[in-house]
């Protein structure tokens, strides 16, 4: 076994402003656009749930075969996902991110063609193989942008885009199933259209606008640039002797397992609530879509605060472990009031709850998968992590739906993903982690 990776050292002060500038304008230029194109993303991987709404009934769908469905999306992002990231760093961040936005962007739109569960099951499938690499690939990304100590909050302020994704995303997926009808066409299938066709657009920017490095960010000051290639530079120094370097560590560190196994838990969480919610909501309320869009947001709006805080106060601090552990605690009380609960303003609380504690884990977590990472070890166990992680997505809407079928009620599936959120508590508590990953942030002002 390797050393632990220790915190590194502070920059010395003589190179505080300079920092401050270079962070500043890196994450006003990089994280809007790269959260804007999350919210797309995530948008065409959870407006299923409110397709449900309609699709279900005119397909004939159980919610097992929802369910299903619903997580086939997650075993062809699993299947491509390592792969795809050690493509990404070979080719670079402009023309892989731009390929994957195309071709996921043309089958999100082909959701409108479905006619029967199986062609349902495929294009899911499908939906997942085109968009394998995105999120860690981004991942990846950020760390030749942030130094160690500034990427909790960078992820965090990326990830956002997740609870955005909802937030946006919920009241405009209400409103285009209103739009039933039109040229003969169902809800659904507007829904399906509208919200795949920015992917290909946004694809077509980011093979134009996107630096794959610092030194092609023609943006940057030459002393930031400098300041900026130093101090990554140094870090990598610091960590060839701390931190799995090679394919084959990376592959082989019990602790990059376990960190997936963690992820996993938190993504059954994540995906076994915001892709039931809609329908959940719908169990205690009779209100028209687009409200229901509306009321399906506000769990969002939490998520997102939520994010932004506990990643500030992760870097802030210079620990991940608690932030991780504390967040899913928070998560499975939330999802255990809502199991408990059949009224619709303590639903929401308890939603909102549950989205805190799922969406907040997020910066902290990756902050410290990366630090324990470098060179090859970077792309294949950011992969590695985010693909088993992302077996949650099938496992949690899978539960949900044959929990919900087997017991007419979503409380027992909101129970179980609970006691799942509480075993990735434990799991990351047992792993042997470095007590800090990063010294305390420095007061740089990310945009929030």
């Amino acid at each position: 076994m390797l050393p632990l990776s220790s915190a590194p050292p502070a920059w010395p002060a003589t190179d505080d402003l300079l920092a401050r500038r270079t962070l500043r304008r890196i994450a006003w230029r990089l994280l809007p656009f790269l959260g804007l194109l999350y919210v797309v993303a995530y948008l065409d991987r959870i407006n299923i749930s409110f397709a449900a709404l309609q699709m279900n009934q005119d397909l004939g769908l159980s919610a097992a075969a929802y369910g299903t469905g619903a997580g086939l999306f997650f075993l062809g992002y699993v299947l491509f996902e390592v792969p795809s990231n050690l493509i990404l760093q070979r080719v670079g961040a402009r023309l892989w991110i731009a390929r994957i936005m195309v071709t996921w962007g043309l089958i999100a739109m082909a959701m409108a063609l479905v006619r029967s569960e199986t062609s349902f099951y495929l294009l899911r499938f499908l939906l997942g193989v085109a968009e394998a690499g995105f999120f860690p690939g981004i991942i990846l990304y950020l760390t030749g942008w942030f130094p160690t100590r500034e990427r909790a909050r960078a992820v965090a302020l990326f990830a956002t885009a997740t609870a955005l994704a909802g937030l946006i995303g919920s009241p405009l997926s209400g409103a285009l199933l209103e739009l039933d009808g039109w040229w003969g066409w169902r809800g659904w299938h507007w829904l399906f259209v509208a919200e795949g066709l920015p992917a290909v657009l946004l694809g077509l920017v980011v093979l134009v606008k996107l630096p794959d490095r610092p030194d092609q960010a023609r943006w940057l000051l030459p002393d930031e640039r400098d300041w900026l290639n130093r101090t990554l530079q140094q870090e990598r120094q610091a960590a060839r002797d701390q931190t799995r370097h090679t394919l084959r560590e990376a592959l082989t560190d019990h602790r990059v397992w376990g960190l997936g196994l963690v992820y996993l838990c938190m993504v059954i969480g994540m995906y076994g609530i915001a892709l039931w919610l809609p329908q959940m909501l719908r169990a205690l309320t009779a209100a028209d879509d687009f409200t229901l869009g509306l009321l399906n947001a506000l769990p969002f709006l939490a998520a997102g605060v939520g994010m932004v805080v506990i990643g500030w106060h992760s870097d802030r601090r210079g620990e991940r472990r608690w932030h991780v552990a504390g967040s899913l605690v928070l998560a499975a009380a939330g999802a255990g009031l809502a199991a408990a609960t059949q009224t619709l303003p303590l639903a929401l609380l308890a939603f909102s709850i549950a989205a805190i504690g799922v969406w907040g884990v997020m910066g902290p977590f990756w902050a410290l998968a990366t630090a324990l990472l470098s060179g090859t070890a970077a792309a294949a166990g950011i992969a590695l992590i985010n693909a088993l992680g992302n077996v949650g997505g099938f496992l949690g809407p899978y539960l949900m739906g044959w929990l919900k079928q087997t017991t007419a009620s979503f409380s027992a599936g909101l129970a179980v993903v609970a006691l799942i959120l509480l075993a990735g508590c434990a799991l990351v508590l047992m792993l042997r982690l470095p007590r800090q990953m990063a010294a305390p942030a420095a007061d740089v002002h990310l945009p929030v």
